[in-house]
């Protein structure tokens, strides 16, 4: 298949920046796959949809501040993993500026880039611990098109993250408030979503894509409630990810799984997803669990009904 075969308009002002004033206000395109037929919903509407035998599954992972300023201002660094609290893995910019030796400073730590990786990404050692809280900033996803602000730290993070280790946040989960987890039956799973989820697919055809890799983990307790489900309902394409990756079992490690048309899914049978970038490997995701020609039309039709898209936008339930 072509990374052009998943590409749709959109304009401009259907994507959502802001969170609305209440998680749970979003609007809900419910998209039955056996009949093709689509509904347009309020998300406070998804307890009507649960059925008997029904197990909703969240990413649990907590969004941490990852990205940091140089103290003058002119230089940015994106921590992708922390080797130890004081090496890093890093994506960084201006470029130019971290060549071999280079240092930058950020609050009180002086910063050295000890390595330059073949992809570009940096390994810098810093002199000192940094304090995320102070001098960290969440890496929102660059088509808001504005800097992160301190309700960020609350709106961009779902109801029941827990697992600090995520750059961008399990996005379907942040529609949830406490009192509608309540009333669905409902386990965890941890995948820390990374840097990659934002990037673009380059190759023309998707056999050539390489998947970004992300750490996950699936325990006991998930394994069991999964083998007693009789659908699975997915909350996110990164707990779809786990789950598929998993096949439900107790596991914990890294996936570079890459799902589009044509795959055979194992455990998740529904799925609560956001409106995903054109031509981006979660389009391409919802279209291996419905069709293609489905789900391009129900864009089509979003787009119409003006519907927000992304991450701060509105959401779908595949059935």
């Amino acid at each position: 298949m072509l990374t052009s075969d998943f590409d749709y308009a959109l304009p401009p002002e259907l994507i959502a920046s802001e969170p609305l004033p209440d998680r749970d206000a979003s609007r809900m395109m419910v998209v039955h796959r056996d009949t093709g037929e689509i509904e347009h919903r309020m998300f406070r509407d998804l307890p009507e949809y649960v059925r008997d035998g029904d197990l909703f599954v969240f990413n649990d992972s907590r969004v941490v501040p990852a990205r940091f300023h140089s103290i003058e201002g002119r230089q940015e660094v994106l921590r992708l993993e922390a080797i130890t609290k004081l090496h890093w893995r890093c994506m960084v910019r201006p470029g130019k500026k971290f060549f071999l030796g280079a240092k930058i400073m950020v609050g009180e730590a002086i910063g050295k880039v000890i390595e330059i990786l073949d992809n570009g990404e940096r390994i810098i050692e810093w002199d000192t611990l940094i304090d995320d809280k102070i001098y960290g900033h969440l890496a929102l996803p660059p088509y808001m098109n504005r800097e992160d602000r301190a309700d960020d730290r609350e709106r961009y993070q779902t109801v029941f993250a827990k697992d600090p280790g995520s750059i961008a946040a399990p996005t379907a989960g942040l529609h949830f408030t406490p009192e509608i987890v309540a009333q669905l039956p409902h386990a965890y799973v941890t995948l820390h979503v990374g840097v990659g989820t934002f990037q673009p697919v380059k190759v023309a055809q998707l056999h050539e894509h390489v998947m970004h890799s992300e750490q996950y983990g699936l325990s006991a307790s998930t394994a069991e409630a999964i083998s007693k489900a009789k659908r699975v309902i997915s909350v996110g394409t990164t707990a779809c990810r786990t789950l598929e990756t998993s096949g439900g079992k107790e596991s914990s490690g890294a996936t570079n799984i890459f799902i589009f048309p044509g795959y055979e899914f194992k455990v998740v049978n529904a799925l609560l997803t956001n409106f995903h970038l054109p031509k981006s490997t979660l389009i391409m995701l919802v279209s291996a669990l419905a069709s293609r020609e489905l789900i391009l039309r129900a864009y089509d039709e979003a787009v119409r009904e003006k519907y927000r898209f992304f991450s701060y936008g509105d959401c779908m339930l595949i059935l």
